[in-house]
């Protein structure tokens, strides 16, 4: 469904990346693993068109689309939840709902795509009048895992599920991946909690330093020696 093929990406004269390839089949949930700066959120900003590869090649369902723009490839299905959130802060939480419906194909699905988020994330329904900047991080996260599924996406990226939350809101957001997963979207999933993301993933790719230094299945990748050492600290 989504392939990179050998994809390098400089910034200036910097690498970024460095001949990464990896695959999501429809259905799956990926994780796409590392430390900070290991070039994660450079990978999915270069899915969605919002950093140029140099080389190498980006396709969905067998489509290159590396030379697309952002909008173009949101209308194609594929929705970024982007890391730190990035709600329109001083918008309601009705409002920001609204704006990730702004695609042609998201329009026409508006109605059932709200129930949908509602049904998944009640205290949305209750606080939609609310400001979306004064929420709590949990809260916020929520609204924006929402705002990405009102743009009725094929594939769902999502850059830093659990950065700076509670465990117990951690908890609720990986069961909440979950079932978005069981409603038939694809998910890319990029997070440094290893055990968290695995267990809820068909496969994983850990990235260092800008290359793919693991990948294979969830399973076996979670008894790998090498991820136990360098990420679980066993």
């Amino acid at each position: 469904m989504l392939k990179l093929e050998d994809i390098n990406l400089f910034y200036g004269e910097v690498q970024a990346l460095w001949n990464i390839s990896l695959e999501v089949q429809e259905g799956e949930t990926v994780a796409l693993l590392g430390a900070n700066a290991a070039g994660k959120s450079t990978t999915i900003n270069a899915i969605s068109g919002l950093e140029k590869i140099t080389s190498g090649r980006i396709l969905y369902q067998g489509e290159e689309i590396h030379g697309k723009d952002p909008h173009e490839i949101v209308e194609l299905g594929i929705v970024q939840v982007p890391e730190g959130r990035k709600l329109f802060s001083f918008m309601t939480i009705e409002e920001n709902l609204e704006l990730g419906a702004y695609s042609h194909r998201a329009r026409k699905d508006f109605k059932k795509n709200l129930e949908m988020v509602y049904e998944l994330f009640p205290v949305l329904q209750e606080r939609r009048k609310q400001q979306a900047g004064s929420m709590s991080g949990g809260q916020q996260q929520m609204c924006a895992i929402a705002r990405g599924l009102m743009g009725s996406p094929k594939v769902l990226m999502i850059d830093e599920l659990s950065l700076g939350l509670a465990p117990i809101i951690v908890k609720k957001l990986f069961d909440v991946i979950k079932e978005i997963r069981q409603s038939g979207i694809t998910v890319l999933l990029v997070e440094q909690n290893v055990n968290h993301s695995l267990a809820i993933s068909d496969k994983g790719y850990v990235l260092e330093n800008g290359r793919v230094a693991l990948s294979g299945n969830a399973s076996d990748l979670l008894a790998d020696p090498y991820l136990k050492r360098a990420y679980l600290g066993m």
